[in-house]
């Protein structure tokens, strides 16, 4: 009977029955022998079966017991049952799990939204802390009943505030004191499209009964007639108001004035602005000097195109178109992806503007937003632009068509279509 494990027996070797080097009794040693291949073990599957056990000492020999961990130079102890297997039953260390990129894409987008956020309500509150509510339209008294859509009142000023001497110099504004208002608009935002109406200020108006802005001292009525720039130049902006809605029975919703200051900066901030000027004009008093064409304007050329009016006969007509012009352009070029989206575009041009800009105390970022928008659109197909409807002139005041004028005021307030056109 053999006694030794399966695959052993005590007459292996040389054939002889002696069996030395493998346990037997002889007494000469065996001759050099090959020793089998030792593999390295196989990858453990991950399936959920238990690692084989040993099957004996030949088994293990030239499979996986016997070689486990061992040319790894790795140590691992016995279990008692002749199974060479790692800690753990594992076999070989499992690789490292593969990232989650979902995960990691859903944080980082939460990431950005966030930083958006933060971005642009920082904009906002900086924005809005640069805004002057001066104008109070709660002063203003015996105002018109409210229409459909909203109504501003867009004014430029010949305010020097902000300019040096040599800034004075440059830009042709003179050295006056106080300020007079160089151009006025009245802008008109429903949905029909906006619709822009320049009033000149040599418009013949009448000065209605008022309160005084600072005095809080009624003035009553007088029948006075002068041009529509003097109500401003005699109580301010709130007197402007109460004359334009006396005079055109339109309720003014908002107020909005910038000086030259703030004009020429803006223009400058966005790298100029690209008009086409028909026909060529030179006028010393505003320093204009144009050549007719396509061509970019800065600030300074921007403001001297927008304040000519001894070079068309002192007309205040052909003045007003150019100021809508030029206005519409300037927002349609500066309401873009390329200044929007450009920080260090957009934070010059709001900063430029808002230094100077100065609204009614019911002014909110989003209105000021809405009517920017509005006036892009009067050169985008959307909207109309004109003068006051003109019948003639009184002492070398500009007088208003009346009839033109209601009907202007009631497709306005109706926010219906404006049909009315205006002959000069």
């Amino acid at each position: 009977m053999n006694d030794w494990p399966d695959g052993w027996s005590d007459d292996r070797g040389n054939g002889n029955g002696n069996g030395a080097g493998y346990g037997g009794a002889g007494s000469q040693p065996d001759g050099a022998r090959v020793m089998r291949h030792v593999q390295r073990p196989a990858p453990p599957q991950h399936s959920g079966v238990p690692p084989q056990q040993s099957r004996g000492y030949d088994a293990g020999y030239d499979q996986q017991a016997y070689d486990s961990g061992y040319n790894t130079g790795q140590v691992y102890g016995g279990d008692g049952g002749g199974n060479g297997a790692p800690p753990h039953g594992g076999g070989a260390p499992r690789g490292g799990a593969a990232p989650d990129w979902r995960r990691r894409l859903k944080i980082g987008s939460l990431v950005l939204v966030v930083a958006l956020l933060a971005v642009t309500i920082g904009t906002y509150f900086w924005a809005d802390s640069k805004l002057k509510r001066e104008v109070d339209l709660s002063k203003v008294i015996e105002r018109p009943g409210a229409g459909e859509g909203t109504n501003y009142l867009i004014v430029g000023s010949d305010s020097r505030e902000g300019l040096s001497a040599d800034e004075k110099k440059k830009l042709h504004t003179g050295s006056a004191e106080g300020k007079r208002t160089d151009s006025m608009m009245i802008l008109h935002d429903g949905s029909n499209g906006p619709t822009l109406i320049s009033l000149p200020r040599d418009s013949d108006v009448e000065i209605p009964s008022f309160k005084g802005s600072e005095s809080g001292k009624l003035f009553p009525a007088k029948g006075r007639r002068t041009k529509l720039n003097a109500a401003y130049a005699e109580d301010g902006p709130e007197l402007l108001v109460r004359t334009v809605e006396h005079n055109t029975g339109l309720k003014i919703d908002h107020y909005v004035e910038i000086g030259f200051a703030g004009f020429a900066n803006i223009v400058d901030s966005i790298g100029g602005v690209e008009i086409d000027i028909p026909k060529a004009f030179k006028d010393k008093n505003s320093g204009a000097d144009f050549k007719a064409g396509k061509q970019t304007l800065d600030g300074e050329q921007s403001l001297a195109f927008v304040r000519t009016r001894y070079a068309f006969a002192g007309s205040d007509l052909d003045r007003t178109k150019n100021q809508q012009k030029f206005l519409a352009a300037l927002a349609s070029q500066t309401a873009t992806p390329s200044t929007i989206l450009n920080p260090f575009k957009l934070y010059p041009t709001m900063g430029a503007g808002l230094d100077t800009l100065i609204v009614d105390k019911d002014m909110s970022l989003w209105s000021l937003g809405q009517m920017f928008f509005a006036m892009k659109g009067v050169t985008g197909g959307e909207g109309t632009s004109m003068n006051m409807p003109i019948s003639g002139s009184r002492g070398g005041n500009l007088v208003w068509d009346k009839a033109k004028v209601k009907q202007l005021v009631d497709q306005l307030k109706n926010d219906e279509k404006v049909t009315v056109t205006s002959d000069r």
